[in-house]
């Protein structure tokens, strides 16, 4: 199993970044697929998870209303959609599959290798 994110990079704040995870090696379509962020010298924290079939959505207080995550199960793939983004959201980014749907908890099954957001102010 193979979970490539990509898509981060250096941004001012207010402005947009995509994130994508391409998944590889399992069944995308049963799999609740969420991501995660990691500052430095901060745990780990839940960002926004989305369903594998009903596409229901969870995010963190955090980012609610500023980022959406979205998936195509045709293309085995989890975007997350980072708009007005904050010093505060500077972080590597993680996107993780769970088997039997998302959650906001850590229990995920499978962790891609993150990518780096820069939030400039």
């Amino acid at each position: 199993v193979q979970l490539q994110a990509y898509g981060g990079g250096l941004v001012q704040a207010g402005g947009s970044l995509r994130l994508s995870c391409a998944a590889s090696g399992l069944a995308f379509r049963n799999y609740g697929m969420g991501w995660f962020r990691q500052a430095p010298e901060k745990v780990r924290e839940f960002v926004a998870a989305i369903d594998r079939s009903d596409y229901i959505t969870y995010y963190a207080d955090s980012v609610k209303g500023r980022f959406t995550i979205s998936r195509d199960n045709a293309k085995n793939t989890v975007y997350l959609q980072m708009n007005s983004l904050k010093p505060e959201d500077m972080a590597v980014y993680f996107c993780a599959a769970r088997v039997g749907g998302a959650g906001t908890g850590n229990d995920y099954h499978y962790w891609g290798q993150g990518t780096q957001v820069t939030v400039s102010s």
